[in-house]
């Protein structure tokens, strides 16, 4: 750990002048001055006590700004002190020969920024946490090599409840269509499909298949959003934060009912952890769209067995790429709204009140009326959900989706 801090130094600007702090009148003087004092430590022999404290006020002064009203109602210049406050507060924790659970620590300062915070300094968070990260899996691997008996857990293997799927009522499937033959049969018509072999090249199928110990490597350190509950209709459904192996721990490999269902869901996710991203591709059809391509969403899906998507709609085209395990999809038209109950609140306007594999047909009698498509999707292939259709996903097993929405 003694070599940690002078690979994070090499990265920083070299003196404290060329380390920008500009802020506008939004940010007041006093923390500005505040965030000044960091920097002069950064670049000082102070204690590493004040360097911490200072970092720490940054950050919790400015995490209550983020958490005054709505999210969309925050100032970036209050996300951007709150980068910065992270990056001191990382960089106090790594100064003087860090311990292990303080370089987890700083990890996890970095990802609270880049999740929470705005981009600073080129990006420097995401530059500091790859260091970091390098940190710990050296360590990981020096522990793992000391001991004789590494540990291993195995997953709780469950037989997926696979639906039978008829003839007429599935999803139409084409293998590698050409850019006008899907723009022309199922773009412009809004048909849903399944196109097979068009993700057969990416990474996370060949060179680095994705899986638990796959995931652990690259992303274990990481903090990232959970959803737990599982579908985000019911009462108990909630968000909280926790690393990978957390999250995988915990609701994947000692998998306990008592605990709920916890699923990782978030479009910030190939940002926050460029190597996943780098595992996957963007669809060549997505080029037909009509926006460029900074604008396309591109969501992870990771968790385990029985999770399920409750029946909605969305704004925008979709492909969903399955990369692990199946998921068992149905889909309805938007011509057939309502007969699908959608909620009257305006947060829920685009969710179904009904259980689509269990409908109550006393309170919903014209849902049994509406036609759809059905589908289980397995690894390798990719789903077309035409803008606005309606569709409910169920998780069969252990599985990671990719997702891209775009217009």
């Amino acid at each position: 750990m003694a070599e940690l801090w002078s690979k994070i130094r090499a990265v920083l600007p070299p003196n404290e002048e060329k380390f920008p702090l500009q802020f506008s009148d939004k940010v007041e003087s006093s923390v500005v001055e505040m965030l000044r004092r960091c920097r002069e430590q950064l670049y000082s022999d102070t204690t590493g006590t004040s360097r911490m404290l200072n970092a720490q006020i940054i950050v919790d002064y400015s995490w209550e700004k983020l958490n005054t009203g709505t999210w969309r109602q925050v100032d970036k210049e209050w996300r951007r002190v709150y980068s910065y406050g992270c990056l001191f507060k990382a960089a106090a924790l790594c100064r003087e020969d860090p311990s292990a659970d303080e370089v987890l620590q700083a990890v996890r300062t970095c990802d609270m920024g880049l999740l929470m915070g705005a981009a600073i300094m080129d990006d420097m968070l995401q530059v500091i946490v790859r260091i970091l990260q390098a940190e710990v899996r050296k360590s990981a691997k020096e522990d793992e090599e000391k001991s004789e008996h590494p540990e291993v857990k195995r997953i709780k293997i469950e037989l997926p409840r696979v639906p039978v799927i008829k003839g007429e009522l599935a999803v139409p499937r084409i293998r590698c269509p050409s850019l006008e033959s899907f723009n022309t049969n199922y773009l412009l018509p809004l048909k849903p499909v399944i196109l097979e072999g068009i993700i057969d090249h990416w990474p996370a199928l060949n060179q680095h298949p994705w899986s638990i110990e796959y995931l652990r490597s690259v992303a274990g350190c990481r903090t990232v959003p959970v959803e737990v509950g599982s579908r985000y209709t019911d009462e108990e459904w909630s968000q909280t934060l926790l690393t990978v192996n957390e999250f995988i721990d915990r609701y994947i490999v000692n998998k306990d009912g008592s605990k709920g269902v916890g699923y990782l869901a978030q479009h910030q996710l190939f940002d926050q952890i460029p190597e996943l991203k780098d595992d996957i591709c963007l669809p060549d059809y997505c080029c037909l769209g009509k926006g460029e391509e900074d604008d396309i969403t591109v969501n992870a899906w990771f968790g385990p067995g029985g999770t399920v998507s409750p029946l909605h709609q969305d704004p925008q085209q979709n492909f969903l790429a399955q990369v692990v395990g199946s998921k068992y999809i149905r889909l309805y038209s938007p011509e057939d709204t309502d007969k699908l109950y959608p909620h009257q609140s305006q947060l829920l306007h685009n969710t179904s009140q009904v259980e689509v594999e269990n409908p109550d047909t006393g309170r919903f009698p014209e849902f049994s009326a509406a036609s759809y498509l059905e589908c289980v999707l397995q690894p390798g292939e990719v789903l077309f959900i035409p803008v606005k259709h309606w569709h409910y996903v169920r998780s069969l097993e252990l599985s990671f989706s990719v997702s891209f929405w775009w217009s």
